[in-house]
């Protein structure tokens, strides 16, 4: 398996898609059922190969990632062959990023010296999907982009 296979309720989410799934594979509804009861290992087998495809589907759509913690925010754009990153980093451990608050109280000192603006880019060498999804599992959430395009306009600014 490549990446994580899909929980239950995704599963049923994508019933119909699996459904699909399996019957490309030749198995119909008595062979699932049988699959299931019998041969654990090879249903799940099959469960495994429909998450990683669904992965790699929605893996490859992915333009945007945003992360949050308490003292940083972490924004990533991802096109083909890179990565980029603006980074907001904050010295004062009394605000939480990650909060509503925390965010509010960016946005009216985004100027002050306990804020620092930065930005960085990585070259992908290997498998962009797999990047895309160890961000993912390490918290970052596929957005749209409209905060990393806001901090890309500031970020050039002040360059």
């Amino acid at each position: 398996m490549k990446y994580a296979r899909l929980t239950k309720e995704q599963l049923e989410e994508m019933h119909t898609e699996f459904i699909t799934f399996l019957s490309t594979q030749g198995i119909d509804a008595k062979e699932w059922a049988d699959l299931k009861a019998n041969k654990s290992a090879i249903a799940e087998q099959e469960i495994d190969l429909f998450s990683d495809l669904v992965w790699e589907k929605v893996l490859n759509t992915v333009q945007y990632l945003e992360h949050f913690s308490p003292q940083q925010i972490f924004l990533f754009k991802i096109e083909e062959r890179q990565m980029s990153l603006i980074g907001i980093k904050l010295e004062n451990e009394t605000i939480n990023l990650a909060t509503r608050e925390g965010y509010k109280w960016l946005q009216k000192h985004l100027l002050d010296d306990d804020v620092t603006l930065y930005k960085s880019t990585k070259a992908i060498v290997e498998d962009r999907n797999t990047d895309i999804f160890a961000l993912i599992k390490q918290g970052s959430n596929i957005t749209k982009g409209e905060l990393y395009e806001y901090f890309a306009k500031i970020v050039n600014k002040k360059e």
